[in-house]
């Protein structure tokens, strides 16, 4: 019978439902599309490092793995003594230039050594890097931006000639020569920003990093395939922190959302109220039926908010879908769902306390 009830209640006001898990699905949206975002972002990383095939990275010192890349302080004679170290089989390096401060950057490699580590590009169409002016576009990036082989495209304040277009997931999405690069970032020529080395066999990555770190002291290496621990929102404390607070914001506006949607409810079925009281209900009956009527807006608005951020990630992957890549995160959905219940429940408190207050004459009474 309660469930009928409560059903019914929400049957009766189609609108009054609609609009407040409307309301509820709000933040749960935007605490899984922040979630996807950050984790989309840090997947298409690991994803684009893991492309490039190398086993061992290797860094200037100072600089941390999950630090922004920008400038080449790395002397480009560094690769050729890598490239002498026992097990060594192929090294590239690579420079990197941030976009306008974004955590786009333009990338410079050497096409000869680039290929011989990682493997040749797939091209969808164009060619690869032949002149000064030219530049390779992975097929994310060249979508977002709405260019096509022989188009022109402004990077750096510089124009550039799209040459090639290239299959994602290769280190980058944009990539020029690195001779270019150095010059035009003011870097010595040759001088890049990390170096990537492929082994004869990854078995022997501890050994060859070990070595490295003897010969090379203060110059940091990384094993490639461990890279994936690294790349974690929990590894970035500012981002956990402002996701924390997308969740407290979020239990917060549910609570404001459902309190005033279970008030207006309470007011609308003062007779109701009152005659279920004059009938025997007792205070548990009542205060029972809102919060099953407040848990099942929370649901519902828990559905919703679940599928608005597949409508996001569709957004994100039509419109930007280099710089804006959206996971969704399933292990995520339970969080997003208790945050609104959580605000439901604490939403639909006040109102059932006025509601077992009401005197079931006066409720009779009331017009």
């Amino acid at each position: 019978m309660r469930y009928k009830l409560v059903w019914e209640n929400i049957r009766f006001r189609p609108v009054r439902t609609l609009l407040s898990m409307l309301l509820i699905a709000v933040p749960v949206m935007l605490i899984l599309t922040l979630v996807g975002l950050s984790n989309g972002f840090f997947e298409d990383s690991e994803r684009r490092a893991q492309g490039i095939g190398a086993d061992i990275l290797f860094r200037p010192p100072g600089t941390s793995i999950l630090g922004s890349f920008s400038g080449a302080p790395l002397p480009g004679k560094f690769i050729a003594v890598l490239a002498q170290q026992p097990h060594v089989v192929a090294t590239t390096g690579v420079a990197m230039q941030l976009i306008g401060g974004t955590w786009e950057s333009v990338t410079g490699i050497d096409p000869q050594s680039f290929t011989r580590l990682s493997g040749p590009f797939v091209f969808l169409s164009g060619h690869g890097l032949e002149r000064p002016d030219d530049m390779m576009l992975d097929q994310d990036y060249a979508r977002q931006r709405n260019v096509r082989v022989g188009d022109k495209i402004k990077v750096l304040n510089r124009e550039w000639d799209v040459a090639g277009i290239v299959e994602p997931g290769k280190l980058a999405h944009l990539f020029v020569l690195l001779s270019v690069l150095d010059d035009l970032i003011g870097a010595p020529p040759g001088n890049v920003s990390q170096i990537y080395i492929k082994l004869d066999n990854p078995n022997n990555t501890k050994l060859v990093m070990e070595q490295l770190k003897t010969r090379f002291p203060g110059y940091p290496t990384y094993d490639m395939k461990e890279l994936a621990s690294y790349y974690q929102v929990s590894n970035v404390p500012l981002l956990k922190g402002f996701i924390d607070a997308v969740l407290g914001m979020g239990v917060v506006f549910g609570f404001f959302v459902v309190a005033l949607s279970m008030y207006m409810a309470v007011l609308q079925r003062t007779r109701e109220i009152g005659i279920m009281k004059s009938l025997g209900a007792s205070n548990g009956f009542v205060i029972g039926l809102i919060l099953l009527e407040a848990l099942g807006l929370g649901l519902g608005g828990t559905l919703l908010g679940i599928a608005f951020s597949f409508g996001t990630r569709w957004i994100m992957h039509i419109l930007m879908p280099a710089s804006l890549p959206q996971a969704i995160v399933f292990s995520w959905w339970p969080i997003a769902g208790a945050v609104a219940m959580v605000a439901a429940i604490l939403g639909a408190v006040y109102p059932g306390m006025i509601a077992v207050r009401q005197d079931p004459i006066e409720a009779l009474a009331y017009e």
